[in-house]
């Protein structure tokens, strides 16, 4: 809190306020979860403002934002709350009659192998938990998780894995690894280069590509991969999602690289060929990435272990995938990047 905010007059009820707005961006939906009025609620925000001698929030049309002064304080009130939780709710965590909301941060083509999967845990424990899938913008999604714009985020952090070893035991943040799967070239089934033995590394730099970069980067881990060799391939298209690029492949000559996880999730698989790499990729895995702030959490840890058992299905499913296509995994090796 800033130094002119008397903290032994505040009332601390404003802060918890203040954290479901924060979360819902929504003055009615906040109202709802806090079972209280929305003069109520407004009435809170306007006492904090005046505590705080701040603007927090800027209405408009469909709810309201966050001023930059907000952003900055919500870390330390989520954490303290969170503290407060965790000491005055020590018994734990059930789903059944506990109302959480939570929000996921991950690709498409992770998203749509983990979310069917916690669909069907929500309804198995009968859960009033909500999940809100939340788009993964970035490599490193570090601060999103630092002003909890969301409580995980599941995807390739290469960046973060480096620079959490390198603070190691102090790190606020921890990385579990979920599962890999490779990379694979990916065409319409009649294209010229389906054809075995045709898509060699020469085929592939110089046929027309779509890049799949959900962070806006202009180069991605396959082009980085082919720098290494000297080459760069032709891209002609660029989009944000795994989907839109199977939908494209598949109605055009262009190539394009996949999670092999991702391809039946397409729509489109029967209309796609799915081909070994011509180059090398690094082993690469898909991680959960948690603020340890959460740690003793019941709940935030009741989430991680859902995300995890579903990801122990999905390795189940893709060593059953590459039995079934060894050619690929052997000649790729097993990694999941996500460009």
């Amino acid at each position: 809190m800033p130094a002119n905010v008397n903290f032994r007059t505040l009332d601390l009820n404003l802060l918890r306020v203040f954290d479901v707005v924060m979360d819902e961006r929504n003055v009615t939906r906040a109202a709802a979860r806090l079972a209280m009025t929305q003069p109520a609620v407004s009435n809170a925000l306007r006492r904090l403002r005046e505590a705080t001698r701040e603007e927090l929030f800027v209405a408009g049309s469909t709810g309201v934002t966050p001023t930059d002064h907000a952003q900055s304080l919500w870390p330390a009130v989520r954490q303290a709350l969170a503290g407060l939780r965790e000491a005055l709710e020590p018994e734990g965590f059930d789903p059944r009659t506990d109302v959480r909301s939570f929000d996921l941060a991950m690709a498409d083509a992770n998203a749509v192998l983990t979310a069917p999967r916690l669909a069907a845990a929500l309804r198995a424990t009968d859960s009033q938990v909500d999940l809100r899938f939340v788009p993964l913008t970035s490599r490193d999604p570090r601060t999103m998780l630092e002003h909890g714009e969301a409580d995980l985020a599941v995807g390739f952090f290469p960046d973060v894995a480096a620079a959490l070893a390198a603070e190691g035991p102090t790190a606020s943040l921890q990385l579990d690894r979920l599962y890999a799967c490779e990379y694979v070239c990916v065409m319409r089934r009649e294209h010229p280069l389906a054809v075995k033995g045709a898509l060699d590394l020469d085929a592939f730099c110089s046929a027309g590509q779509l890049r799949v970069s959900f962070a806006g980067r202009p180069r991605g881990f396959v082009d980085e991969a082919l720098e290494r060799l000297g080459r760069e391939r032709r891209v002609v298209i660029t989009v944000n999602q795994f989907f839109t690029a199977g939908a494209v492949v598949a109605r055009s000559d262009l190539l394009t690289v996949l999670p092999r996880s991702f391809v039946p999730a397409t729509g489109f698989a029967d209309e796609l060929a799915v081909r070994p790499l011509p180059f090398e990729m690094p082993v690469i895995e898909v991680g959960l990435l948690w603020h340890r702030r959460h740690e003793r959490d019941p709940a935030q840890r009741w989430l991680r272990e859902r995300v995890t058992d579903a990801s122990h299905d999905i390795a189940a499913e893709l060593a059953a995938t590459r039995a079934a296509a060894p050619e690929i995994s052997a000649a790729r090796g097993a990694g999941t990047p996500m460009s």
